[in-house]
């Protein structure tokens, strides 16, 4: 179902664009997605709500069939992406998890601000996107994803995200949809 509507009470969260991961081959060409992350930031920051960048330091140490190596990255792997222009209203959350919610503050920042919505960005769309968006649906918070604003190293795990996963715990339309609504909610 196409996006219908923002809450008044609405956060934008971006999901590690940080040097390290933008870096990878990605499915979409990076560069448009981080300029429409870019437009979805500007437009949050101009109507005073809040802007969350999340990065991500590390991963859980489980058995699973796809290892991960235990490494440790190199220097600014994780900086974010100097194109988002942090700002000192931002809210940044360092995540160890593919999930922005797990082991991090975030759920209390956002009940505190009275967030109900949250509109969710960045990469990649079937792991830190898709992770963070079913721990906020089960938290109870309305979800809207700007489908032009994410994606990942593997097509075909974006596409299932995309048509099979979203529409089933919020709404999907652009960065541009997304940003009409919100400028004629305020």
């Amino acid at each position: 179902m196409p996006v219908t509507a923002l809450d008044p009470r609405t956060a934008l969260i971006v999901i590690d664009l940080q040097k390290g991961i933008v870096a990878l081959p990605m499915a979409h060409p990076i560069k448009g997605v981080v300029q429409h992350v870019i437009t979805l930031v500007d437009a949050f920051r101009e109507q005073g709500l809040p802007v969350v960048l999340v990065n991500v330091t590390g991963g859980p140490t489980v058995r699973t069939e796809q290892p991960r190596p235990n490494r440790a990255f190199p220097a600014g792997w994780a900086d974010l992406i100097p194109e988002l222009n942090q700002q000192p209203q931002d809210r940044a959350v360092t995540k160890v998890t593919p999930g922005a919610f797990t082991k991090t503050d975030l759920e209390a920042y956002l009940q505190a601000l009275g967030i109900t919505q949250i509109v969710i960005a960045g990469v990649a769309t079937s792991n830190g996107v898709e992770v963070t968006a079913r721990q906020a649906y089960e938290l109870g918070f309305n979800i809207a994803f700007p489908i032009d604003a994410m994606t990942d190293v593997d097509a075909d795990a974006h596409s299932y995200s995309v048509t099979r996963v979203f529409p089933k715990i919020g709404e999907t339309g652009t960065a541009d949809e997304i940003i009409s609504i919100l400028k004629r909610s305020t």
